[in-house]
């Protein structure tokens, strides 16, 4: 892992950014953050915890990222199992790694809900930012849809931080922002309206082709982190690729997928109507369908259901909605450390997002 060293007004600053890796959602934004670090001439030493090193992949942005075994959560058929994931903790490791990461030499860490890096930097007196679409769950203002004392608490321990900044679909409290959504280049952006991109990770790859093999009127590019890149006749099956990705969602009409933040955002900014089958057990993709659905923004299925899809397949598309993509505000307030002022970084950020319909 590279040493880093910052300059920014004449200081010279170390900065660590621990990102959550179960899932692509955190990373997603860790790319755009990361891209403009670099553009403003920033180095950040970038640190992974929550799936095995290998399963990693376009991470070219990071450098020399280094990575830990973490906490995650264990999932069959599209269902969170909780006893496996306590099985598959390994506390005894996730406390050495914490206690053997050195981080007196940082500044600070921008934390996106990762626990290593959170713990080690509260032991070593390092302030922390959390920044993460769960921390918005620690504001009362964000609907959480039941037990809310107990995730609240969950969330503050899971990666405790000096500092909150939630980041949502709505301002609801001064310390929200709204995610960045970086502006990519395609091909061809115009939407084709028999194309759906399907990105379901936590469900069986063959419980998903056998529910979309009754439409064939559609053509589904499923993406899968147990596909290999073929056809079955108007099912594409894709292996986890950013660019290839980004592009199937730059012209496709819809996305069906799991409740997670960032898809959904994306697809948001680009105005693609959404089907949402949140994974069953875990609280932040319910809450974020239920939101969705009142924004009348998503249709919702609690599982694979054909009916769901045939009347998601008549619905007209969302409105785009402009999201940032440019965190240079953030990023500037970071390094300037006024981290009690949330409220100008807040209208600043919000000021021209599009959000009435």
């Amino acid at each position: 892992m590279r040493f880093i060293c910052a300059s920014f007004g004449g200081a010279c600053m170390k900065i660590l950014y621990g990102i959550q890796g179960t899932g692509n959602g955190h990373i997603t934004r860790a790319r755009v953050m990361a891209s403009c670090f670099k553009e403003l001439g920033i180095d950040v030493d970038y640190v992974f915890s929550g799936r095995p090193e290998k399963d990693y992949f376009d991470m070219q942005d990071f450098a020399d990222y280094k990575t830990f075994r973490g906490l995650s959560f264990s999932t069959k058929n599209g269902q969170v199992k909780s006893y496996q994931t306590l099985k598959n903790a390994r506390v005894c490791k996730l406390v050495n790694d914490i206690k053997s990461f050195n981080v007196k030499k940082y500044d600070f860490v921008l934390n996106d809900f990762e626990p290593i890096s959170a713990w080690a930097a509260k032991r070593a007196g390092v302030p922390v930012v959390g920044i993460s679409h769960q921390a918005a769950f620690l504001s009362n203002s964000v609907p959480m849809f039941g037990r809310g004392l107990f995730r609240k608490s969950l969330i503050k321990h899971y990666a405790p931080a000096s500092t909150y900044l939630g980041v949502h679909w709505q301002p609801f409290a001064d310390n929200i922002i709204p995610p960045f959504i970086a502006n990519h280049d395609h091909g061809n952006p115009v939407a084709v309206m028999n194309k759906v991109l399907v990105y379901l990770p936590f469900e069986n790859l063959d419980n998903i082709i056998d529910y979309l093999k009754d439409f064939p009127e559609k053509e589904f590019y499923c993406y899968h982190p147990h596909a290999q890149d073929k056809s079955l006749g108007h099912i594409h099956l894709r292996t986890p690729s950013r660019a290839g990705f980004l592009n199937d969602l730059a012209n496709t009409s819809g996305v069906i997928g799991n409740a997670g933040f960032e898809l959904a955002s994306e697809a948001l900014k680009l105005g693609k109507k959404l089907l949402l089958k949140p994974l069953d057990g875990q609280f932040e993709q319910d809450a974020n369908a239920q939101t969705l659905r009142a924004m009348k923004m998503a249709h919702v299925m609690n599982y694979l259901n054909p009916q769901a899809l045939d009347d998601w397949n008549s619905a007209p598309q969302n409105k785009q909605i402009n999201f940032p993509s440019d965190p240079a505000p953030l990023v500037k307030w970071l390094l300037n450390k006024q981290w009690h002022d949330t409220h100008s970084l807040h209208k600043d950020l919000w000021g021209n997002v599009n959000l009435k319909a």
